[in-house]
């Protein structure tokens, strides 16, 4: 075999193995019901449950951060991120986690994305009012 035909091949298996260990981190996203049938990494879309407590007490815990997110569904379950509370935390229109379930009632979130509300809301509002 030529020098290029086996740089060829390895240059192949090289990426076949990147392809698998990329395609692992890939999540889907779910509400929390299917995400404890799969036991897959997932995302879940959700608003916070402003009825339940949030618990973050950065002198005991600073990378402890609980709160209950309702998905989609309706479903409402513990979600746990072991970084600290994200800035305007409760502010948020909407919250993307992304991680595992723990047993049936908990989610253990990797990441948390946060939909604030717009800046721009209350100015598009007006426009809207003055266009109609």
């Amino acid at each position: 075999m030529k020098k290029t035909h086996v740089i060829a091949i390895i240059m192949l298996m090289l990426g076949g193995v990147a392809l698998v260990l990329s395609s692992q981190n890939l999540s889907t996203y779910a509400t929390f019901d299917t995400a404890i049938q799969t036991k897959l990494k997932s995302k879940i879309v959700g608003q916070l449950s402003l009825t339940d407590p949030i618990d973050y007490n950065p002198q005991e815990d600073p990378n402890r951060f609980s709160f209950y997110l309702v998905d989609e569904a309706g479903v409402k379950k513990k979600v746990i991120l072991q970084e600290p509370k994200p800035r305007d935390f409760e502010r948020s229109e909407q919250i993307v986690v992304t991680g595992r379930m723990l047993g049936s009632e908990e989610f253990l979130a990797s990441e948390v994305l946060l939909k604030c509300p717009s800046k721009y809301k209350d100015e598009e509002l007006a426009l809207r009012n003055t266009a109609g």
